[in-house]
């Protein structure tokens, strides 16, 4: 059995993604939306990093993290969008064992990165409502450099083990990917060695490297609420409210997408539902910018000078 299985592991030299066959007839209409959403998804983060690095008054903390995860947004689209484009366009649905392995590494090494941004995000909101006294002295720029680098850092270390893995183990049934890119959890239903191995380092690493930022983030918010609540003016309170609100919304939508994706029970799970979730995260990368631009008064009106400067300098010319 295990000859036969070397044997199956060796033959894997590139994979096939489904994509979208369930609709045939959809295709174009597919490609069309897929690639709206990702122009729009690099317009969108791509003005908000030249808006913040060009205007000095956003130079703080909170500007510097939006920056990260702005590009952070570019990188999560681009590993994806780009193949599926050529799979719904040019039936394009080969993708060599290599190049998948890259994608699937390069996607769980943006998802953790988003989580440890999210978490930074959160730490700097708590100290700015909480401790609004000593928030210059204790998110100076030396920390916001230092807690970047850890996020980056530990998010393209932490797949490493998963990747490797999954690039040594035997794929016997088959080498389509019911999905639209090389799903980590799509690839392990391919698999017919190493999943407990695999399952059992899941078990261990998610508590330690994911819950435990969900964790942070949500004590974080329980003193800030705290504090929201007691201020004594209404207004005091909504100003107050208002600088985390975005932040909030964004974790809110990212932690309910990505549970959805890999933290469901297995008789719950489902690929068709998987597909579903994971075009919802393709799209979060839109929609951060549309929401922190709408509900942040200061960057909303930055970029409303910057389009503005945009749209008069060819006339000007």
């Amino acid at each position: 059995m295990g000859e036969i299985e070397k044997m199956n592991h060796t033959k894997v030299t590139e994979f096939i993604i489904l994509g979208f066959v369930e609709f045939p007839e959809m295709q174009l209409l597919l490609f069309l939306v897929f690639l709206i959403v990702y122009l729009m998804s690099l317009t969108g983060n791509l003005l908000i990093i030249f808006t913040v690095c060009s205007d000095s008054h956003l130079h703080s903390p909170m500007f510097f993290f939006l920056i990260n995860l702005s590009f952070l947004e570019i990188c999560y689209v681009t590993v994806t969008v780009p193949k599926l484009l050529a799979v719904l366009i040019a039936q394009n649905k080969t993708i060599s064992f290599m190049q998948c392995m890259i994608q699937m590494y390069l996607f769980l090494a943006c998802t953790d990165a988003e989580i440890y941004l999210l978490t930074a995000m959160a730490y700097d909101r708590y100290v700015a409502i909480c401790k609004p006294l000593h928030y210059t002295i204790i998110m100076n720029k030396k920390v916001c450099i230092i807690l970047v680098i850890v996020s980056w850092t530990i998010a393209f270390l932490d797949p490493v083990p998963q990747v490797t893995l999954i690039s040594q183990s035997s794929f016997c049934s088959s080498n389509e990917i019911n999905h639209f890119f090389c799903d980590f959890t799509a690839l392990m239903t391919l698999l017919c060695s190493g999943t407990s191995v695999i399952e059992h380092m899941n078990y261990i690493e998610g508590p330690l490297l994911c819950f435990t930022p969900l964790m942070l983030t949500i004590i974080s918010y329980v003193y800030i609420i705290s504090a929201i609540l007691k201020i004594q003016s209404a207004k005091g309170r909504q100003k107050a409210f208002s600088t985390c609100s975005s932040h909030l919304t964004v974790v809110l939508l990212f932690y309910g997408t990505t549970i959805g994706v890999y933290l469901r029970p297995k008789p719950a799970y489902s690929m068709d539902l998987n597909k579903l979730v994971s075009v919802v995260i393709t799209a979060v990368p839109l929609l951060n910018p549309l929401i922190y631009s709408l509900r942040n008064k200061e960057l909303k009106e930055t970029l409303r000078k910057t389009t503005r400067r945009t749209v008069f300098i060819p006339k000007l010319i």
